[in-house]
């Protein structure tokens, strides 16, 4: 029994960390799909989109991986909401840039091009994973 109890000694962090990452989450979605030109909402559920359903998935993933990254190097909540934060950031930086480089990859996921919604949904992964490993402080 004791045994027991002293594993679930950490349950309320985990219940803060995990909701405030779910929290996190949602803003992120919000956050993202306000600032790519095109809707993902409506290419996924409406259209059944591949392309943005792709690159949706990879931006969340992207950011999950940071925020992983935020929730085991962080010290306290506080900490973990400012680096969750500067993952968001990081992520929509990394959209910008990509839209940069590839003015037309939001009308190529309009139109559905599975090749540009695989290509931004990587690019976010890939900047997640660096993301999470530059939080490791």
């Amino acid at each position: 029994m004791e045994s027991l109890q002293d594993s679930l000694e950490g349950l309320g962090d985990f219940a803060i960390y995990f909701g405030l990452s779910l929290i996190l989450l949602v803003i992120f979605k919000f956050v993202y799909s306000a600032i790519t030109p095109h809707n993902e909402f409506t290419l996924i559920k409406e259209n059944k989109s591949i392309a943005a359903a792709c690159a949706f998935v990879g931006a969340i993933v992207g950011f999950c991986l940071a925020l992983g990254g935020a929730a085991a190097n962080s010290v306290d909540f506080v900490d973990f909401g400012i680096w969750g934060v500067i993952a968001l950031v990081a992520q929509v930086i990394a959209f910008l840039i990509v839209r940069g480089i590839m003015p037309k990859i939001s009308a190529r996921i309009n139109d559905d091009e599975i090749s540009a919604g695989i290509m931004l949904g990587g690019i976010s992964v890939a900047v997640g994973i660096l993301n999470a490993a530059c939080m490791t402080y």
